[in-house]
């Protein structure tokens, strides 16, 4: 069983209910879930807290997702248990602040995760905000079971590519196409929610907006601003 996990709070200190922010009319959330509708995976279910499920879950509803409330601090206790509630062997795991996540990048790992049998997979040269981790959730409850230190329970994965001798970890650069190291298209600043906005109503027209379309425009941007 594959499961997206999507992860989401709306008590974020630098840009309070950022997941709600509307971008081309619709939230930040709806446009990851949008995104992540496209990726292959049994089943799709937001994971959040006591606290700003309230809010999240009319939203969860309408989209078909499922919901599951866990730990507030504890983070990899909250993927673990919703892993064992709904019997997911494989978690694509994803965050609410990435509008722009890339469900050809999310197939992609899953891929890389069937021919290298990763325990965690990935790509590296992404735009920050545009990649998953694929991670086998057999590896994650050892690392619940034995995780200590205070970091590796507030993150999910921390435990495991901290121990590349005890796990395969595999983190391949991105396709060419797919490149933009040093970019972000992430939401977590003020000046964050400004640039997508321009980038949104630059792009958007009614459906997930391919990573390739906006590449190009990411690393003018870059070039521009050296």
């Amino acid at each position: 069983m594959t499961a997206v996990f999507l992860q989401v709070r709306l008590d974020s200190s630098r840009l309070p209910r950022k997941a709600l922010l509307e971008l081309a009319g619709v939230t930040v959330l709806e446009h990851a879930m949008q995104a992540l509708d496209l990726v292959r995976a049994d089943l799709r279910v937001l994971l959040t807290t006591k606290d700003s499920a309230a809010e999240l879950k009319p939203i969860a509803d309408s989209a078909g997702w499922d919901v599951y409330i866990g730990s507030k601090d504890d983070v990899l206790d909250r993927f673990v248990t919703a892993a064992r509630e709904f019997n997911a062997h494989r978690i694509i795991r994803a965050t609410g602040d990435n509008p722009l996540v890339s469900a050809e990048m999310a197939n992609a790992a899953q891929d890389l995760a069937d021919r290298t049998g990763a325990a965690y997979a990935g790509f590296s040269e992404l735009p920050v905000g545009s990649g998953v981790e694929v991670i086998r959730t057999a590896a994650l409850e050892e690392a619940w079971s034995e995780a200590q230190d205070p970091y590796e329970r507030e993150h999910v994965a921390p435990f495991l590519y901290r121990r590349p001798e005890r796990y395969h970890i595999v983190v391949d650069p991105a396709p060419e196409e797919f490149r933009s190291p040093g970019t972000r298209i992430t939401l977590d600043t003020p000046d964050d929610y400004e640039f997508l906005t321009k980038l949104f109503d630059r792009f958007y027209q009614g459906q997930p907006i391919s990573l390739k379309r906006v590449i190009p425009y990411l690393r003018d941007r870059l070039a521009n601003a050296g």
